[in-house]
């Protein structure tokens, strides 16, 4: 039994907004993501840190979700600035189970266990955020979902997944780092930066937990094996 885990697939099998037009490391990205994600066996969890699917509602993702679906293991869902198919909870989990996707999960307001490890996370906040003018009210209700998943752990050791980055060369959302430190995350994993802005990604521990970038193109379509 192994944790894995991935951040922006990028999937577009029912939408046209394929990744390969990108070039370099894009091109057949999907075929890359089928060879690295080929490691999975059925008693193994993957965790997708976000902008898992270019589809614009939980139909046109629909070849996506299948495609996730067929990989072997349980795969935990999180969302990404790019996932415009995310729904709430309830609408999500039973269009799965219409559909008969009996593998994938969804991680909002909640959490998830692995063995004694709690698998915590949310969308997170980005100064890409704050220059598109969104409110103060919608960062608070990103920390607020932050905080009640770590709550659900209780005391269980936490990991703790977010799609964006919460510091980064130049920016630092000091408030998400406060909440992990607090809780006592032990590893933070996150996605949301391509290309030259991996060399900006700030990486390692940083008062008490250890944080590491797992986009995609990142980590050569490959997952991060967590644990065994």
């Amino acid at each position: 039994m192994a944790l894995y885990t991935i951040g922006d697939t990028h999937l577009s099998l029912g939408s046209d907004k394929p990744m390969d037009v990108f070039g370099g490391a894009w091109e057949g990205y999907v075929e890359k993501l089928a060879q690295g994600l080929s490691v999975l066996r059925p008693e193994d969890t993957l965790v997708i840190a976000g902008d898992i699917s270019w589809g614009m509602s939980l139909e046109e993702s629909e070849a996506d979700f299948a495609w996730l679906d067929a990989l072997p293991g349980r795969k935990i869902l999180m969302k990404g600035n790019h996932d415009y198919w995310w729904n709430t909870a309830a609408k999500m989990t039973r269009f799965f189970a219409e559909k008969g996707f009996s593998t994938l999960h969804i991680l909002h307001n909640n959490c998830h266990f692995y063995g004694d490890l709690a698998l915590c996370g949310t969308r997170g906040w980005f100064y890409e955020e704050e220059k598109q003018g969104q409110n103060e009210k919608v960062f608070r209700r990103e920390l607020a979902r932050l905080e009640t998943s770590l709550q659900a752990a209780g005391s269980r050791e936490k990991l703790c997944f977010l799609h964006y980055p919460p510091f980064y060369t130049g920016y630092c959302c000091a408030p998400i780092l406060e909440l992990l430190e607090r809780y006592q995350v032990r590893a933070c994993y996150y996605g949301h930066l391509h290309g030259a802005s991996h060399r900006l990604a700030l990486q390692g521990r940083r008062g008490g937990v250890e944080y590491r970038l797992v986009s995609a193109d990142y980590l050569k379509f490959r997952p991060e094996k967590i644990l065994e």
